[in-house]
């Protein structure tokens, strides 16, 4: 068998020189995923001599101090296991290159001369990124757009990076489009979910195009169901501020998963194009039928064991009111209302304190039409299942169906697949790396466009509506979430993978 790892890999050129400015330089994301990121592009040789950081926040900050103070917090986690980012430790040369382009300055988002002095400090290729509150995002981008520095020139690019939540249901998303289109070209703005920057989830185009045995067969006429798993063993740790006027559903589901259903369910694109795989997500996204409530399922964990542990219940923890109706688990039958999937449900599930970390993409595919095993002692087949894993250990497994040894016709399951670890070496990285680059690179492909990010509000905003403070089931944590959400597949005639 031919290994991946005998074949040179392919080299990327560094992006262009450019400054990025980080709006919130002294925040969570700025410090455990925006620097450990350029940390990795810069090990990488991905960014040009000439890159630059310029960080705005509001509290006041020396250059000095913030380098310190991101440098300490890169040491640290080298000995946090638990970490995002958990590197044995950090290169001396790679990190020094990003220190020493490290500024900041002080600056108050709503106040026009933030703009002002910033227009005074930047100049040529800018990526504007706002690691901000959402509710920051409007008029930060409004502050750009009256100083003139969205303006671009023919040899030089202004560019938005912005992150999720992007609005908070269909009525507040067109209406922040409506506000930052304003003020430059759809074009400009690069909607971040940093789920696409998984090397995993990127992967699922590869193994459905460039694998001519796949997708003949990956459509209505032979596949049964698909299931999109993404649970976590954590809680809401210190965010119960955020996470109760939030919930599993806005914060899981129009977004990581929506982008997840797109990759495996959207028509083949005719290029790998940026706006040609970005037409196909959306037109996918837009046959989304909206979710009926009794096609979903709410839950809350109340307390149990995670890791032999004892955890609390939701409404224990911290910031979060006692009668709390806020969901931290999500389970949805979606239909797609398209030639290739219609009749194929689409099974969702998102949660916290369960059983397992685990994101995967499970097709099912349809048992052989003529079963000439009936007379034999085989009555039932198990079914092809091909289980696309992201995380925690990538890859993917294919359930076949084989002749167990011996002298009569026997049938058993096996698994065939294989680990990405096992052919290819890799680093710690946090996902927001290849987004970054590729915005610098000016390559959309990953991130949202608005009638992306729009459509995936509309398919669930019959939830949004019959959720207000409607009541929630309860799990165990550390269990595989509600009854309820096993009830729903089972009136299909179906049941979940096992975490």
């Amino acid at each position: 068998m031919a290994d991946a790892t005998d074949k040179k890999e392919p080299v990327s050129p560094p992006a262009p020189p450019c400054t990025l400015v980080i709006f919130g330089a002294a925040g969570d994301l700025t410090k455990r995923l925006l620097m450990p990121a350029l940390y990795n592009l810069a090990g990488g040789g991905l960014l040009d001599p000439n890159f630059s950081v310029l960080g705005v926040d509001h509290n006041r900050l020396t250059d000095e101090g913030w380098r310190q103070d991101l440098s300490d917090t890169m040491e640290s986690f080298t000995h946090d296991p638990s970490a995002e980012f958990h590197p044995e430790k950090i290169d001396e040369k790679a990190w020094g290159f990003v220190r020493g382009r490290l500024h900041v300055m002080q600056g108050d988002f709503a106040d026009e001369a933030t703009y002002r002095a910033l227009a005074e400090r930047v100049q040529g290729n800018v990526v504007f990124y706002l690691a901000v509150a959402a509710r920051f995002f409007g008029p930060v981008v409004e502050g750009l757009g009256k100083a003139s520095l969205l303006k671009q020139q023919e040899d030089a690019f202004r560019r938005v990076v912005i992150e999720k939540p992007f609005g908070s249901d269909l009525a507040s998303a067109k209406a922040l489009n409506a506000k930052i289109l304003a003020q430059a070209d759809e074009s400009q703005f690069y909607r971040i979910d940093h789920f696409l920057g998984k090397e995993t989830v990127q992967s699922i185009m590869a193994i459905r195009f460039a694998n001519g045995m796949l997708e003949p067969v990956w459509r209505r006429e032979y596949v049964s169901h698909v299931e999109i798993t993404a649970s976590e063993t954590i809680g809401v740790e210190a965010r119960g501020g955020f996470y109760e006027p939030t919930g599993a559903l806005r914060d899981m589901v129009p977004n990581h998963l929506f982008q997840l259903l797109a990759m495996v369910a959207m028509e083949p694109p005719n290029s790998f194009a940026a706006e040609a795989v970005r037409d196909e997500k959306a037109k996918l996204v837009e046959a989304v039928r909206p979710v009926r409530p009794e096609d979903a399922v709410r839950g809350q964990y109340a307390a149990g064991r995670v890791g032999g542990h004892a955890v609390p219940a939701y409404r224990d923890e911290p910031d979060v009111a006692r009668d709390s109706h806020t969901e931290t688990y999500v389970a949805l039958k979606l239909e797609i209302e398209n030639w290739r999937w219609a009749g194929v449900p689409f099974y969702l599930r998102t949660g916290k304190r369960m059983s397992a970390h685990h994101t995967e993409v499970a097709v099912h595919f349809r048992p052989p039409p003529f079963r000439m095993f009936r007379d034999t002692a085989v009555t039932d087949l198990a079914p092809n299942v091909l289980r696309l894993r992201i995380s925690p250990d990538p890859g993917a497994v294919t359930t076949l169906n084989v002749k167990r040894p011996g002298p009569q016709m026997h049938i058993a399951p096996v698994e065939n697949g294989f680990r990405y670890g096992d052919f290819f070496a890799t680093a710690p990285t946090v996902g927001y790396e290849t987004l970054i680059y590729d915005c610098m690179m000016g390559d959309a492909t990953l991130f949202q466009r608005a009638d992306n990010i729009e459509a995936g509000w509309a398919a669930v905003e019959p939830l949004l509506k019959a959720w207000t403070d409607a009541p929630v089931v309860v799990y165990e944590a550390g269990s595989a979430g509600p009854k309820e959400a096993d009830e729903l597949l089972a009136r299909d005639g179906h049941r979940w993978l096992t975490l």
